[in-house]
């Protein structure tokens, strides 16, 4: 078994990661500690190691702890095995940007759309937090909907925003993600979570604008395993949530160049944000969020180490 899956396989806080156990907790704060809590500890070798540069302290040799954090001078002293902690650069800033359109109300199964995306922005934020980052949030819809700016206090403030979240309008990416870009400022991580319906290239032009600042961007796609498939028995028609109209459509015979599309669609946003040094992460909202954690995880474990 690869050393990806083995560690996943291993995770102890796996109930807590699996979308329909999530949706019995009411407190989205324990949530996002059950998820990250429980898929750090049940990883080897935590990808965040590496991520700051400033020391904190000394800690005893652990069975499993990175050997390359031994501190060895201080093993040549005192014959003990202390392992370097480090804390995170309290200066780095964390935007979560969140689409609140209206087609991420959709959900076939335990959670909608928005609901994972929830349970996701909530986990990020946490793992920021223990990070030591500023932490902020700003939702959009076909315009901007509520703006947290990130700061090391805004942990609950963003827990709440998020809480309180309700779909939205119509989306339009550009116009929104212009005015946020404008007012990012300093160089931050931005981390975007939609179900990026809109074609590759409006998508790219629209997300390409929080680049210009220097700014790390990572992209969530979330998208419902129907939303995939196209698998819904003897429906005759569809809602388009954005709209209200309604399609007529004959599944079966449109199943298979639908799932095409679909696959079509995935492959080339993954290819022209790879061309434009944009993270691409997609999310099937059925599947547990260690899956996406770590990716995330180790996206930005590989980005430190090159920088």
């Amino acid at each position: 078994m690869p050393r990806n899956r083995q560690a996943q396989a291993q995770l102890p806080g796996q109930r807590f990661i699996d979308p329909e156990v999530l949706t019995r907790i009411d407190n989205l704060e324990l949530v996002a500690r059950g998820v990250v809590d429980g898929f750090i500890s049940g990883l080897h070798r935590s990808p965040m190691l590496g991520m700051s540069v400033d020391f904190a302290e000394h800690r005893a040799y652990m069975p499993g702890d990175d050997v390359r954090r031994i501190d060895w001078r201080l093993f040549a002293r005192t014959d003990r095995l202390y392992v370097k902690e480090f804390e995170a650069d309290t200066n780095a800033n964390l935007h979560l940007l969140l689409d609140v359109s209206r087609s991420m109300d959709f959900g076939s199964g335990a959670v909608t759309k928005l609901e994972y995306a929830k349970f996701l922005a909530a986990s990020l934020a946490y793992l920021s937090r223990r990070q030591r980052d500023r932490i902020g949030l700003i939702t959009f819809d076909n315009e901007i909907v509520e703006v947290i700016p990130p700061s090391i206090r805004h942990f609950n403030t963003v827990l709440l925003a998020l809480d309180r979240l309700t779909a939205g309008g119509a989306s339009n990416y550009r116009e929104p993600l212009a005015k946020i870009a404008l007012n990012l400022g300093r160089r931050s991580l931005v981390v975007l979570i939609s179900d990026l319906y809109d074609t590759p290239e409006r998508l790219l032009g629209a997300i390409n604008q929080l680049r210009y600042r220097g700014n790390d961007l990572i992209v969530f796609h979330l998208l419902d395993p129907q939303e995939l498939s196209l698998d819904l028995g003897d429906v005759s028609s569809v809602e388009d949530l954005e709209s209200g109209v309604n399609l007529p459509l004959a599944a079966e015979q449109f199943q298979d160049r639908y799932r095409q599309l679909i696959q079509d669609h995935r492959a080339e946003l993954e290819r022209r944000f790879g061309a434009n040094q944009i993270d691409y992460i997609f999310a099937d909202i059925s599947q547990p969020l260690d899956n996406i954690l770590f990716r995330y995880l180790s996206d930005r474990e590989r980005q430190n180490r090159t920088r």
